[in-house]
């Protein structure tokens, strides 16, 4: 009789066995004898495993490879559907194999097999082989090693440089709920192909998060998830509502840990203190605080329309620049003074609590007469930025005939980096068409639009860049001779010095 053995090494590869001829009648007598000659050819098979002292080999169920693969690292599928979180109906025991070695050879051995060794949360890799003090057992990815032969061949030069046995052995691990992911824990909880929230935005130690309406039922055990897998995180918050009022904060609900808000973080070098249910804040944007700061060199003069707590003002402001930062926003004013005292530049910056257009034209008008009017070897380079994506373009419309007087030389105009949010199609023309209709211009040929961040599905945050036309800033048109150009030459001395930057907009959009 011939006897095809299916055999599963973890779950993981099917492959079908073919053991050597056995005659089997139905004499109870033999019975017992082909038995145990069935049991010793499979103990000399690789990947088929004697258990225990009654010498029982495992058998695994029959089902699709895929599943086991998936359901290896699983929690229990009786946790589906739980709200409240109960940490001790996540235990599970599963098979992994295990290498045996001499324990003076462990810390060598471990360098080279890197790559095969098992690594899960809070468990470790090596532990004691109960039945021999002087080995220990090392826990192998039953993802990657299924036999002997799953070993690389520099893995196996290894073992055989250190005398150690390739031959693989099965081990029952005990899981429990310090060792799944948190992306684990949530996919097993929530409702079988419901999107998984395991992404958050830290704020200090604030975990912010935005929740689907299918996730709102498991809110407070998702909150409590996030604080129990990421260390230093003692509070997480969803937010209820956009940013729609004209303070740019957002109503917020704790979902697990402390209800202090008042929070400390780090930016690209630079340290910022604040109450986050009051102000606004946005991880996501440290790239774009660093470029915009990158635009400008020592002695260059910035203009922060919506400043909130400092992300802009202060980094700048340390590069010896000059800086004038408003908010309209008690709360960002109050600590946007903090913050530039801690980061040692309140010197260098000078503050105001306005509504944005108010300060447009107040304080930047008065500063930009003076700017403007100083000779060419003493004027700076002028940066003005408006982040508010939701409404900054609205804004524009505020440097329509700011100035008086006769225009200044084109090179030295104000730069402008409007903020929007934009989801059409085309982003980058949508913003610059917006933009053009609220100036009354055509900034097809002088401007760049750089893409931020995608805020949501077919949601992008753009910033555009432009110089301000004379035609735009001032009332009086009357070209000087330092400023006098056929518009034609005009044209194409401002298209050319943006082409680069568009090139860089096609790119990114």
């Amino acid at each position: 009789m011939v006897l095809w053995i299916l055999w599963r090494p973890f779950g993981f590869s099917r492959r079908l066995l073919k053991l050597e001829r056995h005659s089997i009648t139905e004499s109870k007598s033999l019975i017992p004898l082909a038995w145990t000659s069935l049991t010793q050819t499979l103990s000399e098979s690789p990947g088929i495993f004697l258990l225990g002292q009654r010498k029982r080999f495992s058998t695994m169920p029959e089902i699709e490879t895929h599943e086991r693969d998936t359901e290896l690292f699983s929690p229990p599928s009786d946790v589906r559907g739980m709200t409240k979180l109960d940490r001790t109906a996540f235990k599970k025991t599963v098979n992994i194999p295990v290498l045996k070695v001499r324990k003076e050879i462990v810390s060598r051995l471990m360098r080279s097999l890197r790559r095969a060794a098992l690594q899960r949360p809070g468990i470790k890799r090596v532990i004691e082989d109960p039945e021999d003090k002087e080995s220990r057992l090392i826990l192998l990815d039953p993802y990657k090693i299924f036999t002997h032969d799953s070993f690389e061949k520099a893995e196996l030069s290894v073992l055989e440089q250190l005398n150690v046995s390739p031959q693989i052995s099965k081990y029952n691990l005990e899981l429990t709920y310090e060792n799944f992911k948190s992306e684990e824990i949530l996919r097993a909880v929530l409702p079988e192909g419901q999107d998984v929230t395991s992404g958050f935005s830290r704020v200090g130690h604030i975990a912010h998060l935005n929740l689907r309406d299918h996730q709102l039922p498991f809110k407070q055990l998702i909150g409590q998830v996030m604080i129990d897998k990421n260390p230093g995180i003692t509070s997480a918050v969803n937010k209820i509502n956009n940013i729609d009022n004209i303070y740019r904060n957002f109503h917020m609900e704790v979902l697990s840990g402390e209800q202090n808000m008042m929070t400390k973080v780090r930016e690209n070098k630079y340290t910022y203190e604040f109450d986050f249910s009051k102000v606004y804040w946005n991880p996501r944007l440290s790239t774009e605080h660093s470029r915009i700061t990158e635009l400008l060199k020592a002695g260059d003069v910035l203009f922060d329309v919506f400043a909130g707590v400092g992300p802009f003002a202060i980094p700048v402001a340390k590069k010896n620049c000059t800086v004038f930062a408003n908010d309209l926003n008690p709360e960002s004013h109050k600590w946007l003074l903090h913050n530039c005292k801690l980061n040692k530049v309140d010197q260098k910056v000078k503050i105001f609590n306005l509504d944005g257009k108010d300060f447009l034209q107040g304080p930047v008008k008065e500063e930009l007469m003076q700017l403007l009017s100083l000779s060419k070897e003493r004027k700076p380079s002028v940066h003005i930025v408006m982040n508010l994506p939701a409404k900054a373009i609205e804004f524009l419309s505020a440097f329509k005939w700011l100035l008086d007087g006769q225009p200044c030389s084109n090179e030295f105009l104000p730069i402008v980096h409007c903020y929007s949010f934009s989801k059409d199609a085309n982003p980058a023309e949508d913003v610059r068409q917006r933009a053009g209709a609220v100036l009354g211009i055509s900034l097809e040929a002088c401007s760049s639009v750089h893409l931020v961040r995608n805020v949501a599905p077919n949601k992008e945050m753009l910033c555009i860049t432009f110089q301000i036309p004379a035609a735009v800033l001032y009332k009086n048109q009357t070209k000087n001779p330092e400023n006098h150009e056929d518009p034609p030459l005009k044209r194409q001395r401002t298209a050319e010095a943006f082409s680069d930057e568009k090139t860089q907009i096609a790119s990114n959009t």
